[in-house]
């Protein structure tokens, strides 16, 4: 199924859904599907509007649909749930009953490598042991001061906009990948944006149109589509390679970022454990290329909507930068202080809750599992939506409403757990959201003290890709706050 472009629709009001009571359960009440056309089912609502059909499935029958796509023959069927329990259940509590094992992930793999996002079984558990030490708090604040200076490249161009106009999607997008390649790369960082810049938009429509549609030709097949992503691909995978070379043969050689002699590519080309021994070549540029895909497109799309959503919201926009202003006064924000600056955070919280980043995550059934009164059979595929929770009204009131005040620590402690999750959850909760959110709080901070910031853009249609995207510009007109 495709991604259709789609606005704040609305949310439904469903029924609650219990916990579920686990596997082999038997004959549950059937799940409820949504009505299509009689030939094609839901096929061209899901290619024009994917988000905006997710919630009109949760608005007219509840918290687990059967959403059907396709001619007889090659008819996709996903079973869609919408609830926190539910999502819990899929992500949590039964997580080793849905797997990564669905077309889209595939095509992922078999493009982006077999890195921590994809790879799956002992794969992952091998990475996961190498990699987690790398993301501990204390290693990940010693990047702060790497994404206060990519911040402060940004601030300063911005000083040169046309009539005060940028383009907060465009420009957040590019700051998100210069700051992640930096971390990773260290003084390699321009080769490797440029060659992201070219090849990623090549890459991630080309898995888009394969991981949606029904039936696919060989990737080895020299059709016009192919050769544009085997030459992206070729392109990609030999500036990585290139990079990797060297750090292989000097482990532990000076960087930019973080630590000294430490950006990440170093680290990981050093990991090694008794059991789980190293990374080879190819296995690093796997993680490399994942790390670049999901480090930079996540943290652009929250950094985008924080900044549209102040831009529309001015007085909630003060109050950021009041609180910015009191507790940073003139210096660079450091790690420590995302601890001191809660309101900037619940900022944050609350555009993640209104634009997830991953707003719809699939999965594989390989048992059969019983979700509330219903029951998911094995080889079923799975959705669960972010997009569609986030804007439950049982758990959000008004819940298109922009309102920071909903990620109060009080506020967040009457909610469940699964209520948002952003990150996803489980056992394969993304290692980064750490890195995330204190990337997205300096730049933020900083941001917002140096310019006020006006919609021109009032309203910015989204999509579903890889990850939420915006379907054109989000621009906003800034002013320097000292003048």
């Amino acid at each position: 199924m495709g991604s259709g472009t789609t606005t704040d629709t609305g949310a439904g009001t469903g029924t609650d859904a219990t916990a579920g009571t686990g596997t082999g359960t038997g004959a549950g009440a059937e799940v409820p599907v949504l009505a299509g056309k009689p030939l094609l089912g839901s096929l061209f609502d899901m290619k024009t509007d994917s988000l905006g059909t997710y919630l009109r499935a949760q608005h007219q029958h509840g918290d687990l649909v059967r959403i059907t796509a396709g001619p007889p023959g090659l008819r996709a069927e996903l079973y869609c749930v919408f609830s926190p329990q539910g999502a819990q259940q899929v992500l949590a509590t039964e997580a080793a009953n849905f797997r990564k094992d669905n077309p889209f992930y595939q095509e992922l793999r078999d493009s982006f490598g077999n890195g921590l996002l994809t790879s799956q079984d002992e794969d992952y558990l091998r990475q996961r042991r190498l990699i987690q030490p790398l993301f501990t708090r204390r290693r990940v604040d010693g990047y702060a001061g790497a994404v206060a200076a990519e911040t402060q490249t940004v601030i300063d161009r911005w000083a040169q906009a046309p009539d005060g106009i940028v383009d907060v999607s465009g420009e957040m997008m590019h700051f998100a990948l210069r700051t992640v390649a930096r971390i990773l790369f260290g003084t390699d960082v321009e080769t490797t944006v440029d060659v992201v810049g070219r090849c990623f938009p090549v890459l991630t429509e080309y898995v888009l149109r394969r991981g949606y549609s029904p039936a696919n030709i060989p990737r080895s097949w020299p059709t016009p589509g192919n050769k544009r992503a085997a030459a992206a691909l070729d392109e990609l995978y030999g500036a990585c390679d290139e990079i990797i070379a060297g750090r292989r043969d000097a482990a532990g050689a000076g960087s930019e970022a973080g630590e000294p002699g430490e950006d990440l590519l170093t680290l990981l080309a050093a990991a090694k454990s008794s059991d789980d021994g190293e990374f080879d070549a190819s296995e690093l540029r796997d993680q490399v290329l994942i790390f670049l895909l999901a480090g930079h497109e996540t943290t652009a799309t929250s950094l985008c909507f924080a900044l549209h959503l102040l831009a529309l919201h001015p007085g909630l926009q003060d109050r950021a930068r009041e609180e910015i202003s009191r507790v940073l006064g003139d210096r660079t924000p450091e790690a420590a202080d995302l601890d001191r600056l809660p309101y900037l955070t619940q900022v944050l919280k609350e555009a993640m809750r209104l634009y997830p980043a991953a707003p719809v995550m699939g999965r594989k059934a390989v048992a059969e599992t019983r979700i509330g009164e219903h029951v998911v059979p094995a080889g079923a595929h799975v959705i669960v939506a972010p997009w569609v929770t986030h804007r439950l009204p049982r758990h959000w009131p008004d819940p298109d409403r922009f309102d920071p005040e909903r990620f109060t620590p009080e506020a967040e402690a009457g909610r469940p757990r699964y209520a948002w999750f952003p990150f996803g959850g489980g056992p394969r909760a993304c290692i980064g959201q750490h890195f995330s959110m204190l990337e997205s709080v300096i730049a933020l901070a900083m941001v917002l003290r140096a310019y006020e910031f006006e919609a021109v853009d009032t309203e910015v249609p989204v999509s579903a890709g890889i990850t939420l995207r915006t379907d054109g510009t989000a621009r906003c007109r800034v002013r320097r706050v000292d003048g």
